[in-house]
């Protein structure tokens, strides 16, 4: 199988609150990794290439990648997307419904977070800019009952159509965990995408209800990107989920029911 890094961003700024720092590269090194994936000759194509080619339709170029950002910060209109134009590059943005800013009285990241406006997305999306569902509230889905799953996938496609006047496909699990029945419910809601994490490559044999993605991070440095741009350093899904995986999950599972949750941070 043929390796596809589909790289996850989540704020691209020089000084960003704690909560999201470990998860924010600079607008520099954001730059730089641009220039890295340029020259080692990977062509960046549109999400929904990928999908077509994990559903059989056509082939992907030989070396393919992905730019994929989650959440919906404010930077990604400020700083990213000039430099996506700049260089001619498709991306995909993941929206937090609830993170909208304006919508503090259901904002599920702390306050003085950096968000988009309703506006600004309606601007990134006239520019190209695939946007995708990411929940209305940011919950780790594969602890929620049934009720919350499907009212948290749904009803975030409902509000991003109603606000951008067309349909979406594509969605991301919050902190990449998902289950076989939260894969359902995705499915049932009428994505036919979603992206995952996984910390893999992705590939054209992939689920493409759970695309592995690369999580780029503050301590992601150079050598280990540049080994991503050529293919090595993590493993290329699809691959069975782990033991590791399950029993995270269980345990997440049991402090959600005794109240104590596990607060993710990404």
């Amino acid at each position: 199988m043929t390796a596809v890094p589909v790289f996850l961003y989540h704020s691209v700024a020089v000084d960003p609150p704690s909560w999201i720092a470990p998860f924010t590269v600079s607008p520099r090194t954001f730059a730089e990794h641009l220039g890295l994936i340029a020259d080692s000759g990977l062509t960046v194509v549109p999400l929904r290439s990928l999908v077509a080619a994990q559903r059989g339709g056509p082939p992907l170029p030989a070396r393919a990648a992905v730019l994929t950002f989650d959440d919906g910060f404010a930077d990604f209109r400020s700083t990213v997307l000039p430099l996506l134009v700049r260089w001619g590059l498709p991306a995909t943005l993941y929206v937090t419904t609830g993170g909208l800013r304006g919508d503090a009285a259901r904002g599920p990241f702390p306050p003085g977070s950096r968000m988009l406006s309703r506006g600004q997305l309606g601007e990134v999306d006239a520019l190209g800019v695939e946007i995708g569902g990411h929940t209305v509230t940011h919950p780790q889905l594969d602890v929620l009952p049934d009720r919350r799953v499907r009212q948290e996938v749904a009803e975030c496609g409902r509000e991003l159509e109603d606000l951008l006047g067309h349909p979406l496909t594509s969605f991301a699990y919050p902190h990449g965990y998902s289950s076989p029945a939260v894969r359902a419910r995705v499915r049932e809601a009428g994505w036919t995408s979603a992206a995952a994490v996984r910390d893999a490559f992705s590939s054209a044999a992939d689920d493409p209800l759970r695309i592995a993605r690369l999580m780029v991070r503050a301590d992601t440095d150079r050598e280990r990107f540049r080994q991503w741009t050529r293919g090595a350093g993590a493993p290329v899904a699809p691959f069975p989920e782990g033991v590791r995986t399950r029993g995270w999950r269980a345990y997440r599972r049991v402090r959600e029911r005794l109240n104590v949750p596990y607060v993710a941070l990404s």
